[in-house]
């Protein structure tokens, strides 16, 4: 898994992370924000994903990796006659 103190913010990530956990600490259900980190704290990770600002207990994080930047956009596609 990625180590947080070698990402400066502005890199591009993708995190999984629990979404929920049973008494037992046992999550079944998993969530992933791709997008720009924005900050590290020693309890939490924030992430600007492209519709929101997600902020996630790193105690929920399951894997953690760096991505290359997105791609440019297309330009879209005219109909043929």
């Amino acid at each position: 898994m990625l180590s947080f103190s070698d990402v400066t913010p502005g890199e591009r990530i993708v995190v999984r992370y629990r979404l929920s956990v049973d008494a037992a600490g046992i999550g079944g259900r998993f969530s992933d924000a791709l997008g720009e980190l924005q900050a590290v704290t020693d309890e939490s990770i924030s992430v600007q994903t492209r519709s929101d600002l997600v902020v996630i207990p790193r105690s929920m994080i399951t894997h953690a990796k760096l991505v290359p930047p997105a791609p440019a956009r297309r330009r879209p596609r005219t109909p043929r006659n």
